[in-house]
């Protein structure tokens, strides 16, 4: 018999397509062969949605933490149905062809978790994530399917110790670059490599995931204050039970993701990243989020909310602290405070609590520690630690991360030495055959030319090892790791595979970078640019002619619209939600 759950009426919702009715019955016996009881079977199904796996320490904790969501869900008369997503973790895909597998691997998390809850009709979900792109995907799948849901961020690593001080992967990274300098001994880089990483967690420094991590408290999909808890604390099983009781709430105030991701709260969510010298790689990811939520909000839209927003949270790889010691110091809500105060948040968007962003900071100390987070007041640099940069060399946009750097390293003009992908950038760094005063250009590395816009940071911390991060300027059609620092500028657009103006520079251009007026620029004549787009030969070939990433690169769009492979919410005929 069909029992209705007090409070739910499953005759609105997408699961009553598999267990109402006894046209369903087949459906239910395979319900009850998990052990699931009648009364469970007539509640609301809610997918808890993990990228579980031991493939990096980002991961590791999230198969616990999904044990805890579904606590909640279960007390909030939910039954809670688990599923498992990939990941493909930057750091260990770093520096080698399997980086071209992590942006696609954002829209194959966003894909299959949309796969997995139409296939099986859940109607709301909890997405728990520990990996740069893991957190862009998962929030994509749930702003595109619409159903009640609240994201989890699996938690930050503990930062390592050596020699007394604090470390963090990148500063392994790095000290590839000191050994090949020849400033480091290989038994002082085994020593490091062995300690830098002591927990399960993500990153620690503000890089990709802790970035994405603050956005989606500032976006309002997460918990106020469960983005900032390390992995290894216990205390994140609260947060995990309080996801699935609110996912539960969600449900029944009928409040769902569209409710939430709105144009404010995504520049809401550009002002957390801006603030905290967050990753570039948010430049990509917001885009991405809005495109899902049919709201147009480019790289362009991002990159002015980061011009009028001032940097005052003092997060490596620009500064001292990491994760932990946001959250020891007050965490997100106190940053938010910050903006709040200064009138440079929407406190009137919506998130998963049910209640606004001014009423969730309601309570929340005015004061910050004046260490890790200054106040907005007397902030580290005026304009936020991340910079968008147009000109002839950039139509479409690039970004580059500033925090800790000073005005004068700002401001950059050299001759171009130009490295058509990586690999052969890395090993003119790695032989110190470029020099002093040069802008490295790595191309063909863009979403589509790549194909998968590889990061960097294998590059980029190669050069800070060898002391040369402020000696020379990198620009490229690919990405760089939210732990890359230096004057190194990413997301040129539009990017070399489709004749973007990168393609066409040859060495010993002048190239001027300036950050603080937003521009970058090629020293040559719209005239002698024509000529060489007419002796251009069209992209390089790559060697990918099948599989993923061939698919990928017939699909995938512009890096200023957010790298998208699919038309998104405007073109969309239907809410998953509703049917």
């Amino acid at each position: 018999m069909d029992a209705p759950v007090p409070g739910f009426d499953k005759s609105k919702l997408p699961s009553r397509n598999v267990t109402e009715g006894p046209e369903r019955a087949p459906h239910r016996s395979f319900l009850y062969a998990m052990g699931l009881t009648e009364e469970e079977i007539h509640r609301p199904f809610v997918g808890v949605a993990t990228c579980w796996n031991e493939a990096a320490p980002c991961n590791m904790a999230l198969n616990r933490q999904a044990q805890a969501v579904k606590l909640g869900v279960k007390e909030a008369h939910g039954t809670p149905r688990e599923f498992t997503t990939i990941t493909v973790t930057d750091g260990i895909a770093m520096g080698h062809e399997g980086m071209r597998s992590s942006l696609a691997s954002r829209e194959a998390i966003a894909d299959t978790v949309e796969l997995t809850m139409r296939g099986h009709a859940y109607d709301a979900i909890v997405g728990l994530a520990g990996c740069d792109k893991s957190l862009p995907g998962m929030m994509m799948a749930m702003t595109r399917l619409n159903v009640p849901g609240v994201f989890v961020y699996g938690g930050s690593i503990l930062p390592g110790r050596h020699n007394g001080k604090d470390v963090t992967v990148q500063d392994v990274f790095e000290a590839v670059g000191q050994h090949q300098a020849g400033n480091m001994s290989t038994c002082e880089l085994e020593k490091l490599e062995a300690v830098a990483c002591p927990t399960a967690g993500a990153c620690g420094g503000q890089f990709t995931a802790n970035t994405m991590a603050c956005v989606s408290e500032a976006i309002g999909l997460a918990l106020p204050y469960s983005s900032g808890a390390p992995a290894v604390y216990e205390s994140r099983d609260s947060y995990c039970v309080g996801a699935g009781q609110a996912v539960m709430n969600l449900l029944a105030l009928g409040i769902r993701p569209r409710d939430i991701v709105t144009r404010k709260s995504l520049e809401n969510a550009a002002r957390i990243v801006a603030c905290t010298g967050g990753s570039t790689n948010a430049g990509l990811h917001l885009p991405a989020i809005a495109h899902e939520a049919g709201i147009d909000f480019d790289l362009l839209d991002v990159c002015e909310i980061f011009k009028s927003t001032p940097y005052f949270v003092d997060l490596k790889p620009g500064g001292q602290y990491v994760a932990k010691d946001l959250y020891d110091a007050g965490g997100v809500p106190l940053v938010m405070k910050q903006l709040l105060k200064a009138g440079l948040l929407h406190g009137d968007c919506i998130t998963v609590t049910g209640k606004t962003i001014a009423e969730n900071l309601e309570g929340v100390p005015e004061a910050p520690d004046g260490k890790v987070v200054y106040p907005v007041e007397t902030p580290l640099t005026e304009t936020g630690g991340v910079v968008g940069l147009q000109g002839n060399l950039a139509p479409d946009g690039a970004i580059v991360k500033v925090a800790g750097m000073s005005a004068e390293e700002q401001v950059f003009s050299g001759p171009a030495r130009v490295f058509e992908c990586e690999e052969e950038a890395f090993e003119a760094v790695k032989a110190r055959t470029y020099k002093e005063g040069e802008v490295l250009v790595i191309r063909n590395e863009g979403a589509k030319g790549g194909p998968g816009m590889r990061e960097m940071l294998s590059t980029t911390a190669a050069l800070s090892g060898q002391g040369m991060g402020k000696k020379v300027a990198l620009i490229t059609d690919g990405r760089f790791s939210g732990a890359t620092r230096g004057f190194c500028v990413g997301h040129v657009g539009p990017e070399a595979a489709v004749g973007g103006p990168i393609a066409l520079v040859q060495n010993g251009d002048i190239i001027t970078i300036n950050a603080i007026t937003g521009e970058m620029s090629v020293d040559v004549s719209d005239a002698d640019m024509a000529k060489r787009r007419e002796a251009w030969t069209g992209p390089r070939e790559t060697i990918y002619g099948s599989g993923a990433l061939w698919k990928y690169a017939q699909l995938v769009g512009s890096t200023r619209l957010g790298a998208v492979t699919h038309p998104g919410a405007r073109e969309a005929r239907h809410v998953y939600a509703d049917l």
